[in-house]
């Protein structure tokens, strides 16, 4: 496949912007955006200023962030009548070019089972407020499962044990960050000042309120700040989570998993449901391989919890975003 129309300024503007609109960890937006308009190709790297060394010192979770923007990129191109074209970690001498995507002309039309996402691409975001508790119904639960393995990840939906058993890890992960004064330090400088205008980072009205049972472990991103209290609110008695993982642990397979979660949260937002991320328990070893559990070859990535209820507020997003002309 060769690309066989020029990629103008107003198609690359609408593929960033559908690109920045990605789950990141902290909404960092760990990526940058490169187009080689010779071949039609958007490059994709890691920006190694937004990491976090002490929550994420692999930079896996930066990886599944930037993986969620390569599948966005996927969807407003097919949205665009494009065939994305998708090469994961294509240089081996540029470790910071994590992927890139070919605007091909498409054989048989664009895949449709991407293009039809598109609407859902401005419409998703994280509500961490209370759920209904309210059932998803089982048919968009298999959706949720099929989108994951389309992206070459798995997505387990466990029963209520299970669920309070990943609860529990996600708890105990949560408990360790609010003790440790630097990872508080670290997710406190993500939070961002109203009316900052500041297109990075958690505006306070994001926060999660805190559970007042204790049965939901939101992540506390401000932590003992003297003088503001976070509302109180009651949450969801059964919480309805899925466990994204995949068969190995590899850089690739890390990429796969974040357009695998940002397929998976398309679909749900496609259907009216509401979704957050639990991720405190793998950035602990041992609270990871305890996620995993007994079975084998399995790498969980994190929690998406789902269901019904407020939208909650928007994180803020870099407006206008520009590609920067590829080197050579």
């Amino acid at each position: 496949m060769q690309q066989s129309r020029p990629v103008d300024a107003t198609v690359v503007e609408a593929l960033l912007t559908a690109a920045v609109a990605a789950p990141s960890i902290h909404n960092t937006q760990p990526w940058r955006f490169g187009l080689d308009a010779a071949t039609g190709t958007v490059e994709v790297r890691a920006d190694r200023r937004r990491i976090l060394p002490l929550a994420d010192p692999q930079a896996r979770a930066q990886y599944l962030s930037v993986g969620a923007a390569v599948l966005n990129l996927r969807v407003a191109a097919a949205h665009e009548g494009w065939d994305p074209v998708v090469r994961l970690l294509p240089d081996p001498y540029e470790p910071d070019l994590l992927a890139t995507v070919l605007l091909a002309e498409p054989a048989d039309g664009p895949p449709p089972g991407l293009a039809a996402l598109h609407e859902a691409v401005g419409r998703r975001h994280t509500s961490r407020m209370p759920f209904t508790g309210r059932p998803v119904p089982d048919g968009i639960v298999a959706e949720m499962v099929a989108a994951a393995r389309a992206e070459g990840a798995r997505l387990d939906v466990p029963d209520i044990p299970g669920t309070r058993r990943l609860l529990r890890l996600t708890g105990a992960g949560e408990a360790r960050n609010r003790a440790h004064p630097g990872r508080t330090a670290e997710t406190r400088a993500w939070v961002t000042a109203p009316g900052t205008g500041v297109p990075y980072g958690m505006p306070l009205p994001a926060v999660a309120p805190r559970d007042t049972d204790g049965r939901m472990p939101m992540r506390d991103f401000t932590g003992p700040l003297p003088g503001l209290v976070l509302p109180a609110l009651r949450f969801e008695r059964h919480a309805q989570v899925g466990l994204l993982w995949t068969a190995r642990d590899r850089r690739e397979d890390w990429l796969r998993a974040g357009q695998a979660l940002e397929r998976t949260l398309l679909v749900a937002t496609a259907h009216g449901v509401r979704t957050s991320i639990l991720h405190q328990a793998m950035e602990w070893p041992d609270l990871r391989a305890a996620v995993a559990g007994p079975r084998r070859r399995c790498s969980p990535h994190l929690l998406i919890r789902f269901g019904y209820g407020p939208e909650g507020a928007r994180t803020p997003r870099v407006r206008t975003p520009r590609a920067r002309p590829s080197p050579g």
